[in-house]
Formats: structure tokens, C-alpha cells, sequence
């Protein structure tokens, strides 16, 4: 829930034209304490828009009479300059490219979990009134997750929490380097990189890793923007600087293994 004391709770402007999936988007928003005004069309949102009232736009990608980047061209037009998240449920990286490059600064692929919306408008909504001293959302790890999940870690392991701890040291041993590896090769050996991507991917789901694992999902989703490997980087830092909470001996490293055990993962 976003507490908000001195001020107006935030305001949000979903656009969808779906009843199933304004329904769901509006239950899922409840806990946020957020004001959430809808609309079914580009011509009403348009309409609530102008208010510039709102902390954040939600819109669909395919409207009745429209688009969602033809609203945010005409919006962006009128000088309206609120952050926007598009939604769609387009598994297309064409089309989520697109919606990337007209303004919108996120895409979300319906279905999704109601925690997973949750957590990045969260983000959003951070981000549009940052607290003093607080980095801008682009600029930081996504905190409303923790570094690490120990219930997630012993349910991908059937409860083994030795197996969880031995793997975590093997994990973060092996981390620096393939962090580096995918940093240094996003550009120029794309294809060895989104492969390592891949695989942590999965690694970081079986050592709980979870806010590593939501900034690779994010890179895997957008990788054509800069942020995302941005925040990719330092949700790597971010795990190596901290200690696995297992046990004193979880502070120590391995030398490799995690790479040879990590080598069956497709």
C-alpha cells in the first residue's frame, strides 16, 4: 500500500476496454490506495487526461476507435508529459518494441499476476514523486522486492535447505563473472549473452534470487532499453554485496561449480 500523509493519494488513468480485464485490473490496483479513473475508449480518455490530474497513465494498446500510442501521440501533442505503462496482450516483441518507442515506459503482457502488476506500478508510482534523496525509478533496483526468498528458494528445491545453501554459495560465486559476460556482450555477442541470461534466469529461481531474477525478466522483456540493463547491473551488485541470509557459512564462495552444475539448465 502506498501511505501517503501529507498529501492526495496518487491517481491513476486506465484505459481498457475489456470488462474482464478492467475488473481484474481494478481489483489488483485496490491495495495500492490509489484513485483509479477508467476508461473504455481513446475519446474519454482523452477527456480525463486533459484534468493533468493523474500520477500515472495505464493504457491498452488496441481501443475500440484507436490505439494506445495514437493517445499518447495526441497527449504527448497537448504537452502532457505524465509517465505511461502500456498494457497488451500481444506476446509480439515487434509490437512491444513499438509501444517502447512511441513514449511508453513500460510494456505489460496480459495475462499477468495481480502481484506482478502491483509491483511495477508501485515502481511507477514511486517514481513520480520520489522522496528527497531517492534516485529516480530508472536509477534503481526495484526495492518493493527482496534480494533474497528463502520460502521460494526451499519450494524449487522440495524443502532441501542444505541443497538451497550450497547452491547459493555456488550462485554467487559464479555471478561477477557471468554478469560480466552478459554486460560486456549485450552489444557485440548478443546471442552468447542472452544465453546467459537465460540460464540465470532460471538459476536465480531455484536460489530464490528474486530481485536479480525480476530485473533479468525486465531485460528479457525490453532489452533494447538502456534502463533495463542498467537496473540488470546493479540488481547483480546488489546480490553480491549482500549475504545470503542461510547461515555464517553462506558468506563464503565457490570456485566454479556453480558453473558445471548450471551447464544441464536449458
Amino acid at each position: 500500500m502506498i501511505k501517503n500523509t501529507d498529501s492526495a493519494p496518487p491517481r491513476i488513468l486506465l484505459v481498457e476496454d475489456d470488462a474482464t480485464s478492467l475488473a481484474f485490473f481494478k481489483a489488483a490496483l485496490k491495495p495500492l490506495n490509489a484513485v483509479v479513473e477508467t476508461a473504455d475508449c481513446s475519446g474519454t480518455a482523452l477527456s480525463l487526461a486533459q484534468d493533468r490530474r493523474h500520477s500515472l497513465w495505464l493504457f491498452d494498446s488496441r481501443l475500440p476507435d484507436g490505439t494506445g500510442i495514437g493517445l499518447l501521440t495526441r497527449l504527448r501533442a497537448q504537452g502532457l508529459r505524465t509517465r505511461a505503462i502500456a498494457h497488451t496482450a500481444s506476446t509480439s516483441t515487434a509490437e512491444q518494441a513499438q509501444l517502447l518507442a512511441a513514449g511508453f515506459e513500460q510494456v505489460l503482457v496480459k495475462p499477468l499476476s495481480a502481484a506482478e502488476l502491483r509491483t511495477q506500478i508501485l515502481t511507477a508510482l514511486r517514481a513520480c514523486d520520489p522522496q528527497p534523496g531517492e534516485q529516480p525509478v530508472h536509477e534503481r533496483v526495484n526495492d518493493a522486492l527482496p534480494v533474497w526468498d528463502d520460502r521460494a528458494a526451499d519450494r524449487a528445491l522440495n524443502g532441501n535447505h542444505e541443497h538451497v545453501v550450497t547452491l547459493r554459495r555456488m550462485f554467487l560465486g559464479d555471478l561477477e563473472r557471468v554478469r560480466d559476460l552478459i554486460v560486456s556482450g549485450w552489444n557485440t555477442q548478443a546471442e552468447d549473452a542472452h544465453g546467459e541470461l537465460h540460464r540465470l534466469r532460471a538459476a536465480c529461481g531455484f536460489v530464490g534470487a528474486t530481485r536479480l531474477a525480476d530485473a533479468v525478466e525486465a531485460l528479457q522483456h525490453m532489452p533494447d532499453l538502456p534502463q533495463s540493463l542498467e537496473r540488470f547491473t546493479r540488481a547483480a551488485n546488489e546480490t553480491l554485496a549482500s549475504q545470503a541470509p542461510s547461515g555464517p557459512e553462506q558468506s563464503g564462495r565457490g570456485h566454479g561449480n556453480y558453473e558445471r552444475s548450471r551447464s544441464g539448465i536449458a
